[in-house]
């Protein structure tokens, strides 16, 4: 693992990724990138700012950024650089700088757990739906320690095992953490294909199902019998409408979990996810 990008806007749920993205990258050898969309107040954008006046807010939004990098650095002895931008869109920024520094993994933090939230997601809720690059979602309260339990909430896929199980077992290889592939069978008729197995036969793992209409239920136990420090899963695309009906397991997971939940996209001719 070389490079992971981590979106702060200087809240406590994104400093307390900051800190665990860190922990991650001191353990795995990764630099950071620290990545802040700055935006102007709204009580400042409304007033007639000089143009020194904005450049002067910018410009100290930067050196509290710098001073945010050089402060991880000396705490965690890792390589830390930062990057601004103004006013962009988070989500698209991030892409960009994933695919600038060739990155293995983006880092955001997430706060408490909400209605609204569940329905219409955040910034790094958004992120996870929108884009092709991995997210690791961190709750506010979760501090980095050992990973030696992932739970890789595994949907029926067609195409990109091998690129999504190649993500879980390169985590898994750098903790020596064992995997579990867990699926929850909502039609007790339908049996589950188990050519997942064949991904990690060379890993430490196990697979489990369950038969259940309670998913999003279903996993949140397995995440305590486990105990998982880790929980995986694979974004599911749906158009807005549909998502008000369905709401993606894998973004209420993010925004309700109690461990680190890691969104690898699926990259198919379709561009669909799985979970």
């Amino acid at each position: 693992m070389k490079t992971i990008i981590v979106a702060t806007d200087f809240s406590p749920e994104s400093g307390n990724a900051v800190e665990y993205a860190a922990g991650f990258a001191q353990k795995t050898g990764a630099r950071i990138i620290l990545f802040n969309s700055f935006t102007i107040p709204l009580h400042v954008a409304n007033t007639m700012l000089p143009a020194e006046a904005l450049d002067h807010l910018i410009e100290e939004n930067k050196i509290l950024l710098k001073e945010k990098c050089e402060a991880v650095a000396r705490k965690f002895s890792i390589d830390v650089k930062y990057e601004a931008e103004l006013m962009v869109e988070v989500s698209e920024e991030l892409e960009r700088l994933y695919k600038k520094y060739d990155a293995d993994l983006i880092v955001m933090g997430m706060a408490g757990n909400s209605v609204a939230q569940d329905i219409f997601g955040n910034t790094t809720t958004s992120a996870i739906m929108k884009h092709s690059y991995p997210v690791l979602a961190i709750p506010e309260k979760v501090k980095f320690d050992e990973i030696k339990n992932i739970l890789f909430a595994y949907d029926e896929l067609k195409e990109g095992k091998h690129e999504i199980s190649a993500k879980v077992k390169e985590i898994a290889d750098f903790f020596s953490a064992k995997i579990e592939v867990f699926h929850v069978q909502p039609k007790p008729e339908e049996n589950c294909s188990r050519e997942i197995e064949e991904e990690f036969k060379e890993s430490e793992y196990e697979f489990k199902e369950v038969k259940s209409e309670e998913i999003i239920k279903e996993i949140e136990s397995e995440i305590k019998k486990l105990p998982a420090d880790m929980l995986v899963m694979i974004p599911q695309k749906y158009n807005f409408w549909e998502s008000l009906v369905h709401r993606s397991k894998t973004r209420m997971m993010a925004s309700r979990s109690s461990v680190p939940v890691l969104s690898i996209p699926l990259l198919s001719p379709q561009g669909e996810g799985g979970v």
